[in-house]
């Protein structure tokens, strides 16, 4: 006899009974029943530590002398549009140090650029309104960070790379 056909011969007198239901409690939903048995997080945080680990992120690009020279001579170019009178809206590609591990990540924002504060050696771009009218604050972008500058007006090709 196999272990199925002893089974049946132990339990013969109550397999057939109907399933019991309690009078005193209403019958559980199988939803609550499966929720009984559902995993659960015996570390808490464990799954955000793996994730945050897991996460990459970029180290900073050591530039050249020449792409510094290069970069040197367009910031040059917006310092002499400013002085100039003019705002020119102009796309900055820059290096956003991670708060919560080494590197960070390279982030290009387009604005209008209202001035190169010198002392806090930051390059200083407009506010503005966005799609739902909503005020967006002045925006600082530190100076050492950026790592390249584009759209200037056609004229001033040449100072593109």
């Amino acid at each position: 006899m196999n272990d199925k056909q002893n089974a049946r011969i132990v339990y013969a007198d109550i397999i057939n009974l109907p399933h019991f239901q309690s009078t005193k409690r209403p019958h559980m939903s199988l939803y609550d029943r499966a929720a009984q048995f559902a995993p659960f997080a015996a570390l808490t945080g464990f799954d955000d530590m793996v994730t945050e680990e897991a996460r990459l992120t970029d180290k900073p690009i050591e530039m050249s002398e020449i792409e510094l020279e290069a970069l040197n001579r367009k910031m040059d170019l917006v310092e002499l549009l400013l002085q100039d009178g003019g705002h020119p809206t102009l796309s900055f590609t820059y290096f956003e140090p991670d708060s919560n591990k080494d590197g960070g990540q390279y982030l290009t924002r387009i604005g209008i650029v209202k001035k190169i504060d010198t002392f806090t050696k930051k390059l200083i771009l407009y506010g503005s309104d966005d799609i739902e009218n909503k005020k967006i604050p002045t925006i600082d972008l530190q100076l050492d960070r950026i790592i390249d500058i584009s759209g200037f007006p056609a004229e001033n090709d040449e100072y593109e790379n």
